[in-house]
């Protein structure tokens, strides 16, 4: 299915990491203003060159998504720039797993749930208001498989998966009535060059690759998902 994003301002957190590459592309294919956030500077325009001068295009200012005034001046300044925000797309978050619970610091254990968890709660924090002044919205978050349940050694990162997946549901139920639909991916492994470096025995074609990620992402932003509220799609490739 092709779907038409054109004069939607889509913006998207982690635009820089490897899935939100895949999904800002994908969203630029189809028509979409981009509004890009990522933590630094230098980033975005080494990977979006031809976008660092389009009128169509930003990078927002630099953001830290677990602080809300960071997060305020780049929504605001993709507000000020398009007059609104369409589609709100959180793909910023991070994997740090390793010990068992009892050996795992606090501080692990707080990076964790402030990356996945936090970041999610302040940048949709920032961006809703802006969707309902319009009455409209599309805002898909990145959960994992490991939202469904604990395993050894990931007690952290599992949790803030399934932090992911209950703001989901809450802001949905929410928000659903004001034509905002709110909805999550759980990805299983993701085909990137760093799992691939960090697992170099595993079988890769069973992975789920960024793009095909990406699709859904944009299955659920677009009108064809209008029926769809507060789900956690699945998207595991044949892991």
């Amino acid at each position: 299915m092709k779907f038409d994003f054109t004069n939607r301002v889509v913006a998207i957190t982690g635009a820089a990491g490897n899935l939100g590459v895949a999904v800002a592309r994908a969203f630029q294919a189809a028509g979409a203003q981009l509004a890009l956030i990522d933590r630094t500077t230098d980033r975005l325009p080494h990977l979006f060159p031809d976008l660092a001068t389009s009128p169509d295009h930003l990078f927002a200012p630099p953001a830290d998504v677990t602080d809300p005034d960071s997060v305020a001046a780049a929504i605001e300044e993709i507000a000020r720039r398009f007059g609104r925000i369409d589609v709100l797309i959180n793909t910023a978050g991070g994997y740090r797993a390793g010990t068992p619970l009892h050996e795992t610091s606090l501080g692990d254990w707080d990076f964790m749930l402030n990356l996945n968890a936090r970041s999610v709660f302040v940048v949709c924090q920032a961006a809703i208001p802006h969707m309902l002044r319009n009455g409209y919205g599309r805002i898909v978050n990145v959960a994992s498989r490991a939202a469904l349940g604990g395993d050894a050694y990931t007690a952290a990162y599992s949790v803030s998966k399934t932090a992911v997946v209950r703001l989901t549901e809450s802001m949905d139920a929410e928000l659903k009535e004001y034509g905002i639909n709110v909805n999550c991916v759980m990805p299983g492994m993701i085909d990137t060059p760093q799992n691939r470096a960090a697992i170099p025995d595993a079988d890769f074609s069973r992975w789920v690759a960024p793009e095909a990620i990406a699709d859904v992402i944009l299955f659920l932003s677009s009108g064809a998902a209008r029926a769809i509220h507060g789900a956690a799609i699945p998207v595991y490739g044949k892991s």
